[in-house]
């Protein structure tokens, strides 16, 4: 077992990480900018304003200016152009960029409200990555997450009407598919591939609320 870690498995890890550290992101997918609003996704930029200007972020007469730009925005790009200078990027209430996660040595996080490209990368080396695809917006009906990890654990927690499908390969490493296989027919697919070295993926989906001996349902 030592000898084959030698032989295959070391020369491997050295290779991923190498190219891990000295990868730099793709720039974000123009088209997600370009995407249609929903009425939701103004509510939420729109409750961001509301606590800018009541804690003294934004002036009266910029919050007036914001909200008639948020009820004339027809895009994400758009809308999300609003809240920038107001919150850090890990809690904007849009994130339509579409670009990559790379946790090295710490955790990164994907969740809320962001739009998930067709295709995309995930590193994840020494530090976990989780992706809530709860309220994500999928860009297609096939998402294709690439991921490269190592010494780590890549997360995934869906909505229950979607299907996941991890194809990866690598050494050492480990799968947990948790997300029931009873999608509907034409269900959006999630496509794991790529390399895990010494980690793991896992598939997630909540559990729906339990019906109680008197017909409701406990959440």
């Amino acid at each position: 077992m030592a000898g084959q870690w030698r032989r295959q498995g070391a020369p491997a890890l050295r290779q991923l990480i190498s190219g891990v550290l000295a990868s730099t992101q793709p720039a974000p997918t123009a088209g997600t900018y370009e995407l249609r609003a929903s009425d939701e996704d103004r509510e939420r930029v729109a409750a961001v304003l509301h606590d800018a200007v009541a804690d003294g972020r934004l002036r009266p007469d910029e919050h007036e200016e914001r909200v008639e730009a948020l009820y004339r925005a027809r895009t994400l790009g758009e809308l999300a152009a609003l809240t920038t200078d107001l919150l850090p990027e890990h809690q904007q209430p849009l994130r339509a960029d579409g670009r990559p996660v790379m946790a090295v040595f710490q955790a990164e996080e994907r969740s809320g409200r962001w739009v998930v490209p067709s295709v995309y990368p995930v590193t994840a080396v020494g530090a976990g990555v989780t992706l809530d695809l709860r309220e994500a917006l999928l860009q297609s009906s096939h998402v294709t997450v690439q991921a490269r990890v190592v010494g780590a654990t890549l997360t995934l927690v869906v909505p229950r009407d979607v299907r996941v499908v991890v194809s990866t390969t690598g050494m050492l490493g480990g799968r947990r598919h948790h997300v029931p296989v009873d999608a509907p027919p034409g269900a959006p697919v999630i496509e794991v591939t790529g390399t895990i070295m010494m980690g793991n993926v896992v598939a997630k989906a909540p559990k729906p609320p339990r019906a109680s001996r008197f017909g409701r349902r406990r959440r």
